[in-house]
């Protein structure tokens, strides 16, 4: 998992609130379960004209020119600020599969459903819970200013905007800990790789049987 210390990027606005996981990888594509490959069909509905298919050919299918990710100023965006309850309905993991492979390393809204939330952490992303004020004013920036940036700084915990104007924000130290080392719950496991064999080789004495080479 890639570590997010310090970025600045293009922010990209979702204006829409209580956007479910199956608007942000449709059913359909849930049949694979290797993390890649989903970024054309992120928001697949609202991004084509037509209906998508699992491993097709996404080059020539007709694009809805009104959707956010279609329009050419927020080509390249890191950073999705979307509205409340982002991630809502079904618990898949597939949803920040397709964020991530997308390109998106952070998604800030005022408000996230629960399980969602965890698995961006999970799978390398950072959801940012912001005040919905604050959030309102992200948006009137993006939307006034073409090529708007932010810089997030997970070290020191705040988001600075274009005009050094710093938005300080929480996060849980062992979720600050596993994104700043890019630590995912394999990463995490393996760290403890030589407690983990000296237990396996004290039981491989106190119970040989278990062992099928034993």
């Amino acid at each position: 998992m890639d570590k997010i210390v310090k970025m600045t990027a293009l922010v990209a606005p979702m204006d829409r609130a209580n956007v479910d996981t199956d608007a942000i990888i449709p059913k359909q594509f849930l049949k694979s379960i290797k993390r890649t490959g989903f970024g054309p069909n992120l928001f697949d509905e609202w991004r084509y004209e037509d209906v998508g298919q699992p491993d097709s050919d996404n080059s020539n299918r007709p694009l809805r020119k009104d959707f956010v990710l279609n329009q050419s100023r927020y080509q390249g965006a890191k950073v999705l600020l979307a509205r409340e309850n982002f991630g809502c309905g079904s618990s898949r993991e597939h949803a920040p599969w397709a964020l991530k492979d997308y390109g998106f390393d952070v998604v800030i809204a005022p408000s996230f459903a629960d399980i969602f939330f965890n698995n961006c952490f999970k799978n390398g992303i950072m959801p940012l819970v912001l005040d919905e004020a604050i959030v309102d004013g992200l948006f009137q920036a993006v939307f006034a200013q073409e090529g708007y940036v932010l810089t997030v700084d997970l070290e020191s915990q705040k988001i600075i905007k274009p005009s050094g104007e710093e938005i300080p924000f929480e996060i849980d130290a062992f979720r600050r800990h596993c994104l700043l080392n890019g630590l995912d719950d394999i990463g995490l496991t393996l760290g403890h790789q030589s407690d983990i064999k000296a237990y396996e080789a004290k039981r491989r004495q106190e119970a040989p049987w278990l062992f099928s080479d034993a």
